[in-house]
């Protein structure tokens, strides 16, 4: 703030949720809106200001933030920031604040059903029929289990969409400019193995130098096999002649489009009063699924990218920390141990003729947790005498991960459930012992993983 008792002002450029606007008049924030006058308008004016709220109005470039003499910080409603001079902004020392986490589910959402819509023919069979046609034959779809999807942008969205395509039997593949950003939902590789592999492309990515026209002709013949193509990022990039050229020649079997090159920078209508000849084709084509900008524009996204923005400008600018405690809970199977006649012969028989590459502790399991980082699941063999099963008597004791043992062991104890003996740290982690109704005793590991790599 400009001083102790003076309030922030701010400046609404676009309507929004209304909770934005009440949660940062509670702040003690002074809110003004402008939603008609030109950019030039708001510029004679906009030294008054602290914070700027926008969605896709206009752009913000070094000469606008020139006049913004007091400026803190803008946020805009919406996932990219493309539209604000980066540079300049941060020569000025403006937080730049956006809310890609507010609409990335519907994002995921509207991306998966472009796909499952294109596959099955679902709009043309609707328009068909509405005419009286009745076209099974034509019609005849194909099943997405058994296909590779090839996500490129592995941030909100691209994870999103992943999750989205957990309950299909596909192959899900990344490629990101950021390395290790894969998860248990999406195996990162290079460029060129995901044009090797993929079946369908699904862009997920923001309109920078490096991504503008990326998907062009020499881009798209890179590809092994005839693709589909889903596009909810940004709509230059991807170059629309180009695409047209490959649907003509099938080298792109179908096209979702949410986006187009030919949007105006508030995406609300194209930059040309006539039809470019691209566009045209897409219009009348039956493998091309079009749509106005509105993956992320659902009435759930319009209200989380408004807390989204609040609950940052109260961290970033008031340092009001919003982030709500983890319920301390099981997040996975930390380990299975049992008892045997004779571990080492054991171990023996489970690595001729299972596979299983065993070592003195047994054999670790290992995968990607929801984040993306290396988890670690432990299977151990112990002699029939162990105590450490104790006090139970059963030849199985299961270890759980969980995320805070500490709080989770608290919670247990206030509920009456028995706890053995006293947590125990090393440099793999925090454990702890607890005895479920029938007598079984289970460990609670707080993991850390990086330890065994």
């Amino acid at each position: 703030m400009s001083s102790e008792n003076t309030p922030l002002k701010i400046l609404h450029l676009d309507s929004n949720h209304p909770l934005l606007w009440q949660q940062l008049q509670e702040l003690g924030c002074e809110n003004h809106q402008d939603y008609t006058s030109s950019k030039a308008e708001v510029e004679a004016k906009i030294h008054q200001y602290h914070g700027i709220v926008i969605r896709s109005r206009f752009s913000i470039d070094r000469a606008f933030l020139e006049k913004a003499t007091q400026l803190k910080f803008i946020a805009r409603v919406g996932a990219g920031l493309e539209s604000i001079d980066l540079v300049a902004a941060q020569e000025k020392n403006i937080a730049l604040i956006a809310a890609p986490e507010g609409n990335r589910n519907a994002v995921g959402e509207h991306a998966l059903g472009m796909l499952l819509s294109l596959f099955n023919h679902l709009n043309e069979a609707d328009a068909q029929i509405r005419q009286g046609i009745r076209n099974r034959e034509g019609n005849r779809g194909h099943e997405l289990d058994g296909k590779t999807v090839g996500i490129i942008g592995y941030g909100n969205m691209g994870k999103s969409f992943a999750k989205k395509l957990r309950g299909f039997e596909v192959e899900v593949l990344c490629y990101d400019i950021l390395e290790q950003v894969g998860d248990a939902n999406a195996r990162q590789v290079s460029l060129e193995e995901l044009q090797q592999k993929a079946d369908v492309l699904s862009l997920h990515i923001p309109w920078t130098q490096q991504t503008n026209g990326l998907v062009n002709t020499d881009f798209i013949n890179a590809f092994a096999k005839p693709f589909w193509l889903i596009n909810t990022s940004r709509g230059k990039n991807v170059i629309t002649a180009d695409l047209v050229t490959a649907l003509k020649t099938h080298k792109i079997l179908g096209a979702g489009l949410d986006v187009i090159e030919y949007e105006n920078l508030s995406f609300e209508t194209l930059n040309s009063e006539t039809l470019p000849e691209p566009y045209q084709y897409l219009l009348q084509a039956s493998n091309v699924l079009l749509t106005p900008h509105i993956a992320g524009w659902t009435f759930e996204s319009h209200e989380r990218l408004a807390q989204v923005i609040v609950d940052k400008i109260k961290e970033q600018i008031f340092g009001i920390t919003t982030v709500k405690p983890q319920k301390p809970k099981v997040t996975g199977i930390g380990g299975v141990f049992f008892k045997a006649k004779n571990p080492k012969e054991l171990k023996a028989w489970y690595a001729e003729h299972l596979g299983l590459p065993v070592d003195d502790y047994g054999c670790s399991f290992w995968w990607k947790d929801p984040q993306g980082n290396d988890a670690m699941t432990q299977w151990s063999l112990f002699s029939e005498d162990t105590k450490y099963f104790e006090p139970s008597q059963a030849p199985l004791m299961l270890n759980y991960r969980v995320n805070d043992l500490e709080a989770l062991l608290e919670k247990l104890r206030q509920s009456g459930v028995t706890l053995v003996g006293e947590p125990q740290s090393y440099d793999y982690g925090k454990f702890g012992w607890i005895l479920d109704p029938e007598g079984n005793k289970i460990e609670l590991w707080q993991a850390n993983d990086r330890a065994f790599l």
